[in-house]
């Protein structure tokens, strides 16, 4: 799998949570997790962001064992340390705090430098109604699509 290609999506986020703000941060990673994400080994399904002592930290990352990793590999959920400047920590605190707000991270991927980023968000919960109606706009893309290519 080529570097450019390394682009993985939390595909629930979006359904589950009206996205407000987007912050693009590094991750501080091992040997190991960055040449398991470079495979294409991981998942962001079930995963937030939270904010200790200044820091935000992604939990319940899935980043599978490396393959070919020793007595070294790293574990595969571990907490990991994202990093982000101290006004937008400080943005993400502020908004992170309040009710109903939430952190998540959206999208995985591996930059033009060959390091792993993280596009975490600023996300709203939605109701049961809102879902129903994003699903009810996504079948109305979808039908004038088929329309169109016909």
């Amino acid at each position: 799998m080529n570097l450019k290609e390394v682009n993985i999506k939390n595909r629930r986020a979006t359904f589950d949570y009206e996205i407000l703000e987007t912050f693009t941060a590094g991750i501080v990673l091992t040997g190991t997790e960055i040449k398991s994400i470079r495979l294409g080994k991981a998942s962001l399904t079930d995963t937030f962001c939270y904010i200790h002592n200044s820091e935000v930290w992604v939990k319940n990352m899935n980043i599978q064992e490396y393959f070919y990793g020793t007595y070294n590999n790293h574990a595969a959920r571990r907490d990991r340390k994202l990093l982000l400047n101290r006004k937008e920590i400080a943005r993400l605190d502020r908004n992170g705090k309040e009710a109903g707000f939430t952190i998540v991270p959206l999208r995985l991927f591996i930059n033009d430098r060959g390091l792993a980023k993280l596009v975490i968000a600023i996300a709203r919960g939605k109701k049961e109604y809102d879902k129903r109606q994003s699903i009810k706009e996504r079948e109305d893309k979808r039908s004038m699509a088929r329309m169109f290519h016909k």
